[in-house]
């Protein structure tokens, strides 16, 4: 049994799924919580092979009203407040992830 599994992934995006499903989508022009339109408008691929990892988790105890909390692996201390209608190019730029 494999004991762990090698990934391409230069960094990591923790993304509150809670905040994401109270909002009801809306980032990236479209009804998509911030997690998919994120990866989407980057081009990640999912999972292991992607360039880098924007990961849903459950909550993350902070619940903005009208936001969705966003922490950046490299600056677990700066934690992003994104908002629905938020550039997603500034977002990306933000949390250091290029495009693709």
């Amino acid at each position: 049994m494999k004991r762990e599994v090698r990934a391409r992934w230069s960094k990591a995006v923790l993304v509150c799924a809670k905040c994401s499903k109270k909002l009801d989508g809306g980032f990236g022009g479209s009804d998509k919580p911030l997690a998919k339109a994120l990866r989407k408008h980057l081009k990640l691929k999912n999972g292991p092979k992607g360039a880098a990892g924007v990961v849903e988790v459950k909550c993350l105890d902070v619940c903005p009203k009208g936001a969705v909390v966003v922490v950046d692996s490299e600056r677990p201390g700066e934690w992003l407040l994104v908002r629905p209608g938020d550039d997603l190019d500034a977002v990306a730029a933000r949390l250091g992830l290029g495009e693709g």
